[in-house]
């Protein structure tokens, strides 16, 4: 039996025709975004909202992704010439994204970091990195001897790439942090000039003047891909994807509408811009995050294993929803134009969703950490 066909430029046309194509030029687009932190979550998510923006007509925003540690998503993808499928569990819904050009991995390559970051092209950086990449203090600062011996941190690179752009006579650069922190954008504009100040003042003056760092809140679950999911899209594409991601149907992208140049248009693919994040990332915490806990622990307590099992449950599911409608979106001042029964309608049809299971256990631990934010505050 011959070896199945792996997924690229050279065989895409092998795949089946219900297999949604970026419908753009990929081979002319210019980089326009440098993306740090190029893991699962960022081609579920940001990426996917960027393909769809030049499907709709943006171009020039192709995305050069950065792993500041491991080989693997390179390893992955660039056989595959930045290609990659993106199937939604629940909707069994597949797309080829084509917005990502290529990835660099920065401990091989520092250098090429901040060329990238220093291109005209370039408008806009954005990051998944996790908390703890930030290296914040208990205070929530920046620890600057932490960040400086831990090396080839996001503010070794963002500062050697901005300070290019300030030597080559370059506009500043939008700075999008979407990992899950409170007020990202202006975390991360913190902490960038308390590096920056540190380092180089007069570099750190310029970037106060010149970029911007607009806050986010994002929501997709992507699960890790197993051999069996890899299996599984093998089977219905009839090409090998080593890049292959699964995840929910639901996605949300909110972001703060503050950018220091052009952008690509995100909203055609459902982002919203907004002058504030606020009443999106409290409704997230309350209505969605809480009605988690909530399930985790009654759903438990009832006899099951998964989020879809436990809202099922005529009990559990009954006051779930009734925390969620009549308690936790009683509690928020939503922002205008956010609609809050629409919300708990997606987040209802997400919890129910079989095809993606959501263990409980996962949910119900940390509890004593989490339920202050999401219950009490």
């Amino acid at each position: 039996m011959s070896a199945v066909a792996r997924l690229s430029a050279a065989t895409v046309e092998r795949l089946p025709v219900e297999v949604a194509r970026p419908a753009y030029d990929r081979g002319v687009q210019a980089i326009g975004i440098v993306h740090l932190g190029i893991g699962a979550f960022h081609r579920a998510h940001q990426a996917v909202y960027t393909d769809a923006a030049m499907t709709a007509g943006d171009r020039d925003w192709a995305i050069a992704g950065v792993s500041l540690r491991s080989a693997g998503v390179r390893t992955a993808l660039a056989p595959q010439d930045g290609l990659y499928t993106v199937t939604e569990r629940g909707a069994e819904r597949t797309t080829l994204i084509g917005s990502v050009r290529e990835v660099l991995v920065a401990p091989e390559r520092p250098g090429a970091v901040a060329a990238l970051l220093a291109s005209p092209s370039v408008h806009v950086v954005t990051l998944t990195v996790t908390e703890k990449a930030y290296h914040l203090g208990p205070g929530g600062e920046l620890d600057v001897d932490v960040a400086k011996a831990a090396g080839g941190t996001i503010y070794h690179h963002l500062g050697e790439g901005l300070a290019a752009r300030r030597r080559a006579g370059l506009p500043g650069l939008s700075i999008v942090s979407c990992d899950n922190l409170a007020n990202n954008g202006a975390l991360l504009g913190r902490a960038l000039a308390t590096w920056l100040d540190r380092i180089d003042p007069v570099l750190c003056r310029w970037v106060e003047a010149e970029c911007t760092f607009p806050a986010t809140m994002v929501d997709r679950i992507v699960p890790a891909v197993t051999a069996a999911d890899l299996d599984r899209v093998e089977a219905t594409s009839g090409l090998r994807d080593e890049g292959a991601i699964v995840t929910e149907p639901f996605r949300q992208w909110v972001i703060e509408d503050r950018f220091a140049g052009p952008r690509p248009r995100w909203e055609v693919a459902g982002a919203q811009l907004v002058p504030d994040v606020g009443p999106y990332e409290a409704a997230k915490l309350r209505m969605l995050n809480g009605a988690h806990s909530a399930l985790a622990y009654l759903g438990l307590l009832a006899g099951h294993a998964y989020v879809h099992e436990a809202i099922a449950h005529a009990e559990v599911g009954a006051t779930v929803e009734r925390l969620m409608r009549d308690e936790a979106a009683a509690s928020l001042a939503p922002a205008a134009g956010q609609d809050l029964d629409a919300y708990a309608d997606a987040l209802l049809a997400r919890f129910r969703n079989a095809a993606l299971p959501h263990r409980l256990a996962q949910i119900a631990t940390d509890g004593s950490q989490k339920i202050p934010q999401r219950w009490l505050e």
